[in-house]
């Protein structure tokens, strides 16, 4: 099993969580973000004439926990939905986890993460 995270764009959030549907993630976890990328070397961007101060860039942060089969067409998924082309289009993440348990009915492992239509979780 993987965790992957994401530090996305939050203009692309609706775009990425679409594109993650389509190809079957559909649980995952998400918050707002905030942090230092390399955009704050190149001072402030002027954007239709107003300036902004880029040290401190809202971001959207994704977490996913999925089976190893489902990790690089997950990878291939955000990045291609979260492309602009631009500097501070995100980065991803992907580690290892080494157990999840699912608390509701106390299946382990792989089987923890199946989704509906998946293997049939038991106890």
């Amino acid at each position: 099993m993987k965790k992957i995270e994401a530090i996305i764009r939050t203009s692309k959030f609706e775009e990425v969580t679409a594109r993650l549907k389509e190809i079957g993630i559909d649980f995952f976890s998400y918050w707002d973000a905030s942090g230092v990328g390399n955009e704050h070397m190149r001072g402030h961007h002027s954007y239709r004439g107003t300036i902004y101060d880029t040290q401190y860039i809202s971001r959207i942060f994704i977490s996913i926990v999925l089976r190893d089969i489902n990790v690089q067409k997950t990878i291939d998924c955000i990045e291609k939905a979260a492309f602009t082309g631009e500097i501070g289009d995100g980065m991803i993440f992907s580690y290892n986890i080494e157990e999840s348990v699912r608390i509701s009915n106390g299946a382990r492992g792989e089987s923890s993460t199946a989704g509906p239509g998946d293997i049939k979780l038991t106890k």
